[in-house]
């Protein structure tokens, strides 16, 4: 869980306006008391009305409520543009979610930021983009969300093809191509496979859990270890 969504969901567990204990929101959330101790110190800093102490408990004074979503014009900017460019360029559910994304923003934006994000002029158009590979992201995207083995057929830019059983991680875009961060089981390490060049159907497997040495985190280590000793 995101930080951002763990300081929400102690704002709303507390405003129950029972007394709630440091241990009761760890377990709920899944955190550390000391990582409760940190959040709640950051919500009293920024105004939110959270009495109690560490050790006794915490609850929320009657009468709060989370002030309504704010942007300011970067934002704005961004936050569409980049709904729109998924909207172009994602599959088929990921275009569907960018599009509602856009129309829920809209409508709980004040007047004159609505007024902003109706003006942004931003726009991708992805007539190119195969609807088979659409497909594929979404297929691809469930796995990743799910951790689940994925058994694919694999053509390099050499025309060799492969058989791999993979732990799907994450997917990059690189500006029309798509390609999938995994774990391959066949190399015993993390690979990158452009997704235009996997054959259909993916067939799901067994499902994974995080190993160190193997996690996307992992990967992004790696890559930062490599850039590091090509520079040097």
């Amino acid at each position: 869980m995101r930080r951002a969504d763990r300081l929400f969901q102690i704002v709303q567990i507390l405003r129950g306006g029972r007394l709630t204990t440091a241990a009761a929101l760890a377990a709920r959330l899944e955190v550390s008391e000391r990582t409760i101790y940190r959040d709640v110190a950051d919500l009293q800093s920024t105004g939110v009305p959270i009495d109690g102490e560490a050790g006794v408990g915490y609850l929320m004074r009657e009468g709060f409520d989370l002030p309504p979503l704010m942007f300011t014009r970067d934002e704005v900017a961004a936050v569409i543009a980049g709904a729109r460019l998924i909207r172009a360029f994602g599959g088929v559910a990921m275009a569907l979610a960018a599009e509602e994304a856009i129309v829920k923003i809209e409508a709980v934006l004040p007047e004159d930021a609505r007024s902003q994000a109706k003006a942004v002029q931003v726009h991708a158009m992805g007539w190119d983009m195969d609807a088979t590979v659409r497909g594929r992201l979404d297929a691809l995207q469930s796995a990743i969300d799910d951790r689940v083995r994925l058994t694919v057929s694999y053509t390099d830019l050499e025309g060799v093809r492969t058989d791999r059983t993979l732990r799907p991680l994450g997917l990059w875009f690189w500006g029309k191509v798509w390609t999938l961060v995994a774990w391959c089981e066949l190399r015993h390490d993390f690979r990158m496979f452009r997704v235009d060049r996997l054959a259909d159907p993916m067939q799901p497997g067994a499902r994974f859990k995080p190993e160190a040495g193997q996690t996307l985190a992992d990967f992004y280590r790696t890559m930062r270890v490599n850039d590091r000793t090509s520079k040097s």
